[in-house]
């Protein structure tokens, strides 16, 4: 995948990835290559068409809304909530299971000192590389390995398992973290919340904090018809919390 040179969005909210390879052809009409190279920040462009589009520079939420997928990645309002409840930050250290697509490792990735994500799949694991490269995560690093036996890493601020069987990776998620650390599973079934539960009782180590899920509703707003949008994002999984209390 080509990276994204420029993005261009229209007065209404559409948005356009321009990759530098020809001239940008939208539904809207297109706009010639030459223009776009030229065109600072802020330039607004006009498509053959005559629909106005401005051109900025791309941010990485622009970016990680084109990485490759394959299996499916925990949306953005999940790994907001993961963020903000955890408290992670620039000097924040990551061990991920259950790589997928790498959508949850790359987001953290952006923010965190280091992050590394396991995954036991060479097919998902070629796929979060390529995002890695795509999103120049250089402190990301990519393992195959499977968490249930155990990984390298010690003294992590968080741990995260998007695993069919989580309750399995609690003892090594207990070694790598660093007392006051955290623990998020992320489960798409009530079955599965109740087995990681059950485990984290039993621990010693760890304290069960809380079981979230998170909705979003986008709504339409144009002058006064305003209204929920007929599709909107609702259950997508569980996000289950603890925190290591002693070593």
């Amino acid at each position: 995948m080509e990276d994204i040179k420029r993005i261009l969005l229209t007065p209404d909210g559409h948005r356009f990835c321009y990759r530098g390879n020809a001239d940008l052809h939208t539904k809207f009409g297109f706009v010639k290559k030459d223009e776009i190279e030229a065109a600072l920040p802020g330039t607004v462009l006009k498509t053959n068409m005559g629909k106005e589009m401005v051109v900025i520079e791309p941010s990485f939420i622009d970016k990680y809304g084109r990485i490759k997928r394959g299996a499916q990645i925990i949306p953005r309002k999940d790994v907001g909530h993961i963020i903000m409840e955890t408290g992670i930050n620039h000097k924040s250290k990551v061990v991920d299971a259950g790589a997928g697509s790498g959508g949850l490792c790359c987001a953290l990735a952006n923010i965190c000192k280091e992050v590394v994500s396991y995954d036991i799949r060479d097919d998902f694991l070629e796929i979060v590389k390529h995002n890695k490269e795509f999103l120049a995560l250089k402190n990301l690093k990519v393992k195959k390995g499977n968490i249930y036996e155990g990984v390298k890493e010690t003294d992590a601020d968080l741990v995260t398992l998007d695993l069919p069987e989580p309750w399995l990776a609690i003892k090594a998620a207990e070694a790598a973290l660093k007392v006051g650390g955290f623990i998020v599973s992320y489960s798409p079934t009530i079955p599965q919340v109740m087995d990681f539960v059950a485990a984290l009782k039993k621990s010693e180590k760890l304290i069960f904090l809380k079981t979230v899920e998170i909705s979003e509703r986008e709504w339409d707003v144009e002058d006064r018809k305003v209204r929920p949008k007929s599709q909107s994002i609702g259950h997508s999984g569980f996000m289950t919390f603890a925190r290591k209390v002693k070593n």
